[in-house]
């Protein structure tokens, strides 16, 4: 079932359309509907300066399909806490864990009111499981988690996914002390999956992002890879640690990797 009850009321947000919004531009990027004309134009005046970006995005999509195939098949997850969902488009966290387990539980978080209009149509589920969204910032780890519990069993472990949010908290330090308190509100044998642009492979990628920060959008910031490593500690990194994401696990089938700068991984809580 899909539990709408906890997306009601913020939907009155007002979409503003005369700022290109994050989402919207990365929804732009993977082949998306829903953008607006200014974000089409941030979206392209990006990729004029990095053409790379939608090798970006859709490496990101797959790092997070491969994450979450590994985790139900693997590591037996059956609940997942996804925090800056983004607008849906394919291969969403419900659609590839319930493909193989139709049983498992989904939770989204996100706190933009073009997302949220999103959620009901498009966070659908199978029968057998349950699919949720919240209204809720990621800076509000708490209000997250206790929500959350109404649809997650959060004494069992529970994989939190942080796909391309964090790089929205300018500063490491808060950024760290979110995720280690929503890592300490779920139980051992839970799992965390990272994945953030980075610094150090890509110069064109970085004058792209920081032009872009300069717009009045809302920005975005690449870290370095030991900062995004950083956002693991305590936890029991997976092989092959935090590499750029096309080098993780990447598929036998698929052409041989080559290096971005967008940086993942997988931990488990001991």
């Amino acid at each position: 079932m899909t539990d709408p009850t906890a997306a009601s009321g913020p939907e009155r947000q007002k979409i503003d359309t005369s700022v290109p919004h994050s989402a919207r531009i990365w929804n732009y990027w993977l082949g998306g509907k829903d953008n607006y004309p200014v974000d089409e134009q941030a979206g392209d005046a990006y990729s004029a300066v990095f053409p790379g970006i939608t090798t970006v995005a859709r490496s990101s999509r797959a790092f997070l399909g491969r994450t979450i195939t590994h985790l139900v098949t693997e590591a037996g997850i059956r609940q997942f806490l996804d925090i800056g969902t983004g607008l849906p488009t394919v291969d969403n966290t419900h659609e590839v864990a319930q493909r193989i387990a139709p049983e498992a539980k989904i939770v989204y978080a996100d706190h933009d009111p073009l997302v949220l209009a999103h959620a009901r149509a498009l966070l659908t589920s199978t029968p057998e499981g349950t699919t949720s969204y919240i209204d809720a910032d990621l800076t509000d780890p708490d209000r997250i988690l206790s929500v959350a519990a109404r649809t997650l069993d959060l004494t069992r472990p529970t994989a939190l996914i942080l796909s391309n949010i964090l790089g929205h908290i300018a500063d490491h330090d808060r950024a760290r002390a979110i995720v280690a308190r929503l890592m300490d509100g779920l139980p051992s044998g839970s799992y965390l999956s990272v994945n953030d642009g980075s610094r150090g492979v890509d110069a064109d990628y970085e004058r792209a992002q920081d032009a872009y920060n300069e717009t009045g959008a809302i920005p975005y910031f690449l870290r370095p890879v030991d900062q995004i490593t950083a956002f693991f500690d305590g936890l029991e990194l997976l092989d092959p640690g935090v590499v750029s994401v096309p080098f993780w696990r990447p598929d036998p089938a698929s052409p041989a990797p080559q290096p971005i700068g967008e940086h993942g991984g997988l931990a488990r809580k001991p």
